[in-house]
């Protein structure tokens, strides 16, 4: 049976079209009116309250806990200290990754590692010989992601914690309604924006407070089709959707690197030696089978060929997931795994994982995408990722 959030009494509540999914274990909103227009346009407009309480959660203590991370993630997590965080990925003796998620370091010896996926084995497995505690905390937090260009105003009315200085991926302890949260300056829509983790039991009040402020800054309740369509604007990989975690991969050639990925800046080459470093080095000597890379599809002709047939124009408003192949001289040279037509841009998007000699900025690659129930081919220019990166999201007062 899936589980419910500490957050559930209140997105139920405000749910229009029962509209929810699965994320680890739990039950979360989709999208809480008929469509996501709404919450899409707050979380670049305006502000946006989400439920990201599935998170996985792990307290990570012990004199060898900066040890035993920096054995696991690709990250030198030396290079953080209290009230610093650090997104990461982590990956198998091949270079495989297994998942990807935050550190933050909440005091000396004391960790939270989070990840889009249970984890506990893993990190267990790898914590052998160490003096380290690992204790998947998941459960004791509620955990509400606030994003949007006028987040930082609505948190700044409801505490005095010094928000306007706090710097992108640096948290701070505060109050809201009476109630402890730490505040930290993350979330998952490449925006201005916060994440406010909570015990569960106080979860409730916090979001009651976020809301009654809210009225003044135009905030909407957002699900995760919002989010997704935000998450590739900004260029984010979603596990199982834009790579396969290598414990659960069938295949070699279903697995991706955080070279593949893009990640090379994730690499902290000279810390010493952590898991899978030795194959990652002879990636980085040799070259990478495939890079991740975004593409801008040629949607004036995605129109021309609809209105040709007399049809309205189906551009995706809601994320796609799935594998679409890429071609080039004639041949498959790579695949698709997300697009998503962007409101703001006003361009088709997607992320294209291509043959390094492809992976070109400027250059054109083709996708098949189905018109009036045919497929048929349609240029792609390849770009960097990500495709939308405003100043906000970094700057402070």
């Amino acid at each position: 049976m899936l589980k419910t959030t500490p957050l559930h009494s209140r997105t139920a509540a405000l749910m229009q079209a029962n509209q929810w999914r699965r994320w680890a274990g739990y039950t979360v909103a989709s999208s809480y009116e008929m469509t996501h227009d709404r919450e899409y346009f707050a979380m670049r407009n305006a502000c946006v309250l989400l439920d990201v309480s599935p998170l996985c959660k792990y307290q990570i203590t012990g004199v060898d806990a900066l040890r035993f991370l920096n054995r696991l993630v690709t990250r030198d997590v030396s290079k953080i200290s209290v009230g610093g965080m650090l997104y990461t990925p982590w990956c198998d003796s091949r270079g495989k990754i297994i998942d990807d998620g935050t550190i933050a370091q909440l005091a000396e010896n004391r960790y939270r590692l989070t990840s889009a996926e249970p984890n506990l084995r893993w990190l267990e497995d790898n914590a052998i010989g160490l003096q380290v505690q690992i204790e998947d905390v998941t459960e004791q937090f509620g955990t509400l992601s606030v994003q949007g260009p006028r987040s930082r105003e609505l948190l700044m009315a409801l505490t005095d914690a010094p928000l306007g200085g706090l710097k992108y991926y640096d948290f701070v302890n505060a109050k809201i309604a009476d109630t402890p949260v730490m505040i930290s300056r993350t979330g998952y829509t490449g925006d201005l924006g916060y994440e406010l983790w909570v015990d569960a039991a106080r979860a409730e009040s916090v979001w009651d407070a976020v809301v009654a402020a809210g009225h003044a800054f135009a905030l909407q309740p957002a699900g995760i089709w919002a989010l997704d369509v935000a998450r590739i604007e900004a260029g984010l990989i979603m596990l199982e959707i834009d790579y396969t975690p290598a414990n659960k991969a069938m295949t070699d050639a279903q697995t991706s690197t955080p070279l593949e990925l893009g990640m090379n800046w994730a690499v902290s080459w000279k810390k010493g030696n952590f898991v899978g470093r030795k194959a990652l080095l002879a990636e980085k000597e040799h070259g990478s089978v495939s890079v991740l890379m975004g593409l801008e599809i040629d949607h004036l002709e995605y129109e021309r060929q609809h209105h040709a047939l007399g049809l309205t124009v189906p551009y995706p408003f809601l994320a796609w997931r799935a594998v679409i192949p890429l071609y080039a001289d004639g041949k498959q040279i790579g695949y698709a795994t997300s697009g998503v037509w962007s409101p703001t841009l006003k361009k088709y998007i997607a992320f294209g994982h291509l043959q390094p000699c492809y992976a070109v900025p400027g250059s054109v690659v083709t996708i098949d995408l189905t018109v009036d129930r045919f497929r048929r081919p349609f240029d792609a220019k390849v770009t960097k990722l990500p495709f939308f990166n405003p100043a906000r999201k970094k700057d402070t007062l």
